[in-house]
């Protein structure tokens, strides 16, 4: 501590008569009265802090006077989210017990809205539960923040280590954001699912089926492939004998193999002009999805399972687009012989012997993950000015993750109440933030909870609106 600090607290402690004490944030002082109580629960002294003003050289400037301080929050929203977060709260405490506080305050305000950094502090401050986490978001802090979870990824592993307990089916993806930083080792030349050939961070994700969450989160430098990404990550988390499923653009001979040394159970669905696909074989079991009727069929080959699929609504669909196309002389007869019998069809490849049902819907829960990235990446474009090296874009993506597992929590919520095709996520959050806390004084108490905002907690099942606090 400074000198002229030390002088300043010595006349403040003779003016106030009371016991103060000074702390340092960023290079910059505040002044607080420090007091200690004794805690007959947990049967030990607790100490309490009451922050006073900001320390100069000239002297103190004091917090503002009540007149000018905030006395009604949101609630609902903040609410909500609070306590959807509580089974990350706690090994997010392990990981970085220093910044939990700012890592949930950034991934609650990112949930409610996709605000870029330099905003997270004025939305926080709304927010009711701003008063029960005392979190430090101002910008400069919060680029601090990022380095420190980026540099940390040890720590972060044993978060993700934590999620991934129950899990045994995961679906993995990796995609791809451009950058134009000359700081980023991360942003390396790589060809993007355009096909351009440009500055880029590869991000890959792992999405569990047993709880549908998303479970890790891992930026990878632009130039790696995704097989060689994959095989980086598997052999870095701990997933032996679990499901993964894995899109067709990493359909490869050599990806079976290397996932069954894994001890790893895959499901990797096929292109179309993949050599070991036989079209011709009849297709004897039925099932529907989504009211589309489904044929399917499976064959061994090697130590492997072929399935085939076949959507009858889908094969009509295809059928008709390549006749217009002959119409239009853009396709001929012999290239439709050639490509009829792969019409609404799609192969898997698995080393699980069950039934075709069971493989197509876990195939088709890969939309989970598709809109899952779809949100990363709006995030990023919203921030790219504050990732300026490797570390903060590691930290970066944590937090984003934090925003989309929270995202999902809500949307496991509308799946269970079977409101799901109803109601959004975002519609969510908008009633609830419609319910405000009141501060008058030393009491607290809610505004008036519109009907429609009682009637959607009590679709979710929410207990967030205590009786003590309402109007």
């Amino acid at each position: 501590m400074e000198e002229w600090v030390k002088e300043i607290l010595k006349k403040e402690r003779e003016i106030r008569k009371l016991p103060l004490e000074v702390k340092e944030l960023n290079k910059n002082y505040y002044l607080y009265r420090s007091t200690t109580h004794w805690d007959k629960k947990e049967r030990k002294v607790k100490k309490d802090s009451e922050y006073i003003g900001r320390i100069t050289p000239k002297g103190v400037i004091e917090k503002k006077k009540s007149n000018d301080i905030r006395s009604i929050f949101e609630y609902g929203n903040s609410e909500l989210l609070h306590l959807l977060a509580q089974d990350i709260i706690e090994p997010l405490k392990k990981s970085y017990y220093d910044r939990w506080k700012e890592i949930i305050a950034c991934s609650i305000v990112k949930t409610i809205q996709p605000l870029p950094l330099r905003l997270i502090k004025s939305r926080w401050e709304k927010l009711a539960i701003s008063q029960k986490i005392d979190a430090s978001l101002s910008p400069n802090t919060l680029s601090e923040v990022l380095r420190e979870i980026g540099k940390d990824y040890a720590a972060q592993k044993e978060f993700f280590d934590e999620l991934m307990v129950d899990s045994k089916t995961l679906i993995f993806d990796l995609n791809s954001i451009s950058s134009y930083s000359e700081n980023l080792q991360y942003a390396e030349k790589g060809h993007n699912a355009d096909h351009i050939y440009l500055k880029q961070i590869n991000f890959m994700l792992f999405f569990s089926m047993d709880t549908q969450l998303p479970v890790l989160l891992k930026p990878l430098p632009g130039s790696v492939r995704d097989i060689k990404a994959l095989k980086t990550v598997i052999d870095e988390v701990n997933v032996k004998d679990s499901t993964v499923v894995i899109d067709r653009g990493f359909a490869s001979q050599v990806i079976p193999d290397m996932l069954t040394d894994f001890d790893l159970n895959f499901i990797l669905p096929l292109r179309r002009n993949f050599t070991d696909i036989d079209y011709g074989w009849n297709l004897d079991y039925t099932f529907s999805y989504r009211k589309r009727g489904i044929k399917w069929g499976k064959k061994r080959i090697g130590t492997n399972f072929l399935y085939l699929f076949e959507d009858v609504k889908l094969k009509a669909e295809e059928e008709t687009t390549f006749i217009h196309l002959m119409n239009e002389k853009k396709k001929n007869i012999e290239e439709y012989k050639e490509e009829a019998k792969k019409f609404g069809k799609i192969a898997i490849l698995s080393n699980r012997d069950v039934d075709g049902e069971t493989i197509y819907l876990m195939w088709k829960d890969r939309e989970n993950i598709e809109v899952a990235f779809d949100a990363l990446k709006n995030e990023l474009e919203n921030d790219k000015t504050y990732l300026h090296d490797d570390d903060a874009v590691r930290g970066y993506l944590f937090i984003s993750f934090l925003s989309l597992y929270l995202y999902y929590k809500i949307l496991n919520l509308l799946r269970k109440a079977q409101i799901v095709d109803k109601v959004s996520v975002n519609e969510v959050l908008l009633e609830l933030s419609k319910v405000y806390e009141i501060h008058l004084g030393e009491k607290r108490k809610l505004s008036e909870i519109p009907n429609r905002v009682l009637k959607l907690a009590e679709s979710l099942d929410l207990d967030i609106f205590p009786k003590k606090l309402r109007s």
